[in-house]
């Protein structure tokens, strides 16, 4: 059995581990590997490790930083399709998905590539009488990113980036359930010439998660994962000094206007409920569908959810895989069950799925609920699967009001061929992104990703301009060099 160690001072170790968790492949059900769980002074090392390497990094060139992330970037864009295939063995997403995951994660290594132009300050001449002032931004220190299992290359690639051309060193506590992904970039990193110290990882469960938050060498944590725990992260952090980013969960909602056209409605609507089996951040959990709009999609949607092809990620056949952990699918169908006890038609039911070959795996299959009501613990939960919850609004302005009741901002969409819908429902509507007849609006690396309400704790998105922000601090420097006048006032200085 494969034990999986932390990458600590430009090593993989085993540190001061002892404690191991299981890490399984989804589509068998059976376990491939070990991870090994750190201890607070596994935590420690890698912050002194990463101190150390801050006194230089901190301080190179912007050449030096650039010329390493383009080498990196080249090792990644030669390797995706390994680090998909790391990803599908782990996750248990198709292969196809996986590979889309590392490109967009790629996308942001190509935005921190430009950090040079993004770092440009500001400079004003003559301020006042032989005055100049000017601004820069300068790196925190040693940072750290706590990311989930859903996304294990894409979403600590919208971190680490631009964390390190900025400047910072940085610490990566990935998901313990798919682990492997990130010790390969680590020796990605190592073999574009990243000096020792600048990115580690650490493995671990809440134990290391706290040593991140508790340590007083560690200046700011980014955090993805779901809301209960950002909220953990966001308060235990501050309360500890730290500058912290925490994007908590989702349940976003698809409003479908009876213009829209139906059948690309509905087929977007099932990659956006299904593809990763719902287990994404971004996907549409909920469709709002408006006055005789149900109807005319249901009959649709309802066969384009059975022509889903559930099966290992490895099989090139399958447009879905398995969910991530047999607690993962318990989980799942505990909430179909309760949808249908609430009285919720379930019109696609994908509990007792098995797949051929894959008997012990843990699937679960599309899934559809006609009739749902935000009263409903299925629509309440973050489900976090490949379930997809209907309800019906009288009219747009209700639609809109059942989304907006909602605790979650992360995403939302409307597929509408009205252009004046779109425009009230993108005005009026309180999520953070939203697309129009896009159902998965993940923005692009030169723009932020983040929600609002309790989706997000903190003031930062990641990524983009808000991530360069996040990971930099400001100076405004005012000078003046020796003239004939060195008179000086008791008063508050004004510009003359």
């Amino acid at each position: 059995m494969t034990t999986i160690q932390h990458w600590i001072d430009g090593a993989a170790t085993s540190g001061d581990s002892t404690r191991t968790s299981q890490v399984f492949n989804p589509a068998t059900g059976a376990v491939q590997a070990d991870v090994l769980l750190a201890e607070a002074s596994d935590v420690d090392r890698a912050v002194q490790a990463a101190t150390v390497a801050f006194d230089e990094w901190g301080q190179s060139s912007l050449s030096r930083r650039t010329k390493i992330l383009f080498a990196f970037r080249e090792l990644v864009n030669s390797r995706q399709r390994e680090l998909a295939e790391v990803i599908t063995d782990e996750h248990g997403k198709v292969l196809s998905d996986a590979m889309g995951e590392v490109q967009r994660g790629l996308e942001v290594v190509e935005f921190a590539c430009g950090i040079p132009q993004v770092l440009k300050g500001d400079y004003s001449d003559q301020v006042s009488t032989d005055v100049d002032s000017y601004t820069f931004r300068q790196p925190l220190g040693v940072v750290a990113g706590i990311t989930p299992f859903n996304f294990p290359v894409m979403v600590p690639m919208w971190m680490y980036p631009i964390a390190i051309a900025t400047g910072n060193t940085f610490i990566l506590k990935p998901s313990e359930r798919d682990p492997s992904v990130s010790m390969l970039i680590a020796e990605l990193w190592a073999e574009a010439g990243l000096p020792t110290g600048v990115f580690q990882v650490v493995h671990g469960d809440k134990s290391a998660v706290d040593a991140i938050l508790n340590h007083p060498g560690i200046a700011a944590v980014s955090f993805v994962g779901s809301t209960p725990i950002a909220s953990y992260i966001h308060q235990r952090g501050t309360a500890n000094g730290k500058r912290v980013q925490a994007l908590g969960g989702a349940k976003n909602h698809a409003v479908v206007l009876p213009d829209a056209d139906m059948e690309f409605a509905a087929n977007h609507l099932a990659a956006a409920a299904f593809g990763s089996a719902g287990e994404r951040c971004m996907a549409i959990s909920a469709t709002v569908t408006v006055g005789p709009a149900g109807d005319m999609l249901l009959d649709i949607l309802d066969k384009k959810a059975r022509e889903v092809r559930v099966g290992p990620g490895r099989n090139a056949e399958s447009d879905m895989g398995p969910v991530v952990t047999a607690a993962a699918r318990d989980r799942i169908v505990g909430l179909i069950d309760s949808g249908e006890r609430e009285g919720g038609e379930i019109r696609v039911d994908g509990r007792g799925l098995v797949v051929p070959g894959h008997e012990e795996g843990f699937f679960v299959g599309p899934t559809v609920i006609d009739q749902v009501t935000p009263q409903m613990e299925v629509y309440r939960e973050e489900v976090f699967g490949p379930v997809l919850s209907v309800l019906r609004a009288k009219n747009i302005d209700e639609a809109i009001s059942i989304i907006n009741a909602n605790p979650y901002g992360n995403g939302t969409a409307i597929f509408t061929e009205h252009g004046g819908a779109a425009r009230k429902f993108v005005r009026g509507i309180n999520v953070g992104m939203i697309g129009v007849n896009v159902p998965v609006p993940v923005p692009m690396a030169f723009h932020s990703f983040g929600g609002w309400k309790s989706s997000i704790f903190g003031d930062h998105h990641v990524h983009g301009a808000e991530g360069v922000r996040f990971y930099t601090q400001a100076k405004v420097v005012t000078q003046r060099w020796a003239t004939d006048d060195v008179t000086a006032s008791f008063d508050m200085p004004t510009a003359r």
